[in-house]
């Protein structure tokens, strides 16, 4: 798959889902194709159009010019509520996602230092699944 499904997703939302993390409180539906998770986590069918495919689509993430920095900036305000449960930024099953995608990104090769603090600001350690996942 490419990763244009990301950015069609993207193009009508990305603002509006910076702009609620911002203000502390996820209240419309993008966290699929915003911080992305392995496919194989979720089960529904926007969890597996818009899954990573696996190491190589998430450094590609990463490296994309539009895609990459997004995830560093809403990362960075997420960073911004830190000593807040992330369940209460996102709700549950969001604050799972994020963790996985976190772990997902940080496990890259020269990735942004934000997304291990994504784990380290909100969560016990990293998501054992994706790491299971990334290397079987």
């Amino acid at each position: 798959m490419s990763l244009a499904r990301f950015i069609e997703a993207q193009e009508g939302s990305y603002a509006t889902a910076l702009s609620e993390i911002e203000a502390g409180r996820k209240r419309s539906h993008w966290m699929w194709y915003i911080w992305p998770q392995l496919r194989g986590l979720g089960h529904s069918p926007m969890a597996q159009h818009y899954g990573i495919d696996g190491a190589a689509e998430a450094r590609a993430y990463l490296a994309h010019p539009i895609l990459g920095p997004r995830l560093v900036e809403i990362s960075h305000a997420m960073l911004a509520h830190e000593g807040r449960a992330p369940e209460d930024i996102l709700g549950g099953i969001d604050a799972l996602k994020l963790r996985s995608s976190a772990t997902l990104f940080a496990a890259q090769p020269g990735a942004d230092p934000v997304f291990a603090r994504l784990i380290e600001a909100f969560y016990d350690s990293p998501d054992a699944k994706t790491l299971a996942l990334l290397d079987p």
